[in-house]
């Protein structure tokens, strides 16, 4: 087994990047690529420390391509709550099977990285700054092509929490669109986030 210890960043960095890229395709890697720099960029904006947020962006879709069984054989691991949406809907499995796995296969016990990776397919209330660095590095990054992302993208810049906001009525939106199932912690977060904005502006 590697012994992470002993590696500077940059060999880190490029063991991250190699396992990657013969476990990702072409797309998900380059995305992968393109979120970690984008993450790298919010946290210098945001006085955060732009390696660890590298590296998070980097490893967030980690499990993306594993199998559901191998997805979900993680997630019994995991040691937060899921709840029942999340649990059968395969398309979020991959948030809570990516902390877990990075935890035992890259020996990362960040807290902060862990729940960045756990949560930025859904959010939560209470996000920290790495938390929403990577949610947004994830919806806006330079691969990203649908229609608005230049709106989201300059709002992320701005500020985190009016673009974390913003990210989760868009998120919303899609889901009642396509009338799919919404997880909890989505619902709280809008909330808090909704209550952020009118405090800032004087109101209940």
């Amino acid at each position: 087994m590697t012994d992470f210890d002993s590696l500077t960043y940059e060999e880190r960095i490029k063991y991250y990047k190699t396992f990657l890229k013969e476990r990702l395709s072409k797309g998900r890697y380059h995305h992968s690529i393109c979120v970690a720099n984008e993450a790298k960029a919010l946290a210098k904006e945001n006085n955060y420390n732009e390696e660890t947020a590298y590296i998070a962006g980097l490893l967030h879709d980690v499990c993306k391509e594993e199998s559901t069984q191998k997805q979900l054989e993680l997630m019994k691991k995991s040691k937060t709550f899921i709840d029942d949406v999340e649990m059968t809907t395969k398309a979020l499995h991959h948030a809570v099977a990516g902390s877990v796995f990075i935890e035992e296969e890259f020996q990362i016990f960040n807290e902060d990285i862990l729940n960045a990776v756990r949560y930025h397919t859904v959010g939560r209330e209470g996000m920290s700054t790495l938390e929403k660095i990577v949610y947004l590095a994830d919806l806006v990054s330079a691969d990203r092509t649908y229609d608005d992302v230049k709106k989201y993208r300059k709002l992320a810049h701005k500020d985190l929490n009016s673009g974390m906001l913003e990210a989760l009525k868009y998120s919303i939106k899609n889901h009642v669109n396509k009338e799919c199932k919404i997880v909890k912690s989505t619902f709280l977060a809008y909330n808090e986030y909704i209550n952020k904005l009118r405090s800032k502006k004087g109101e209940v």
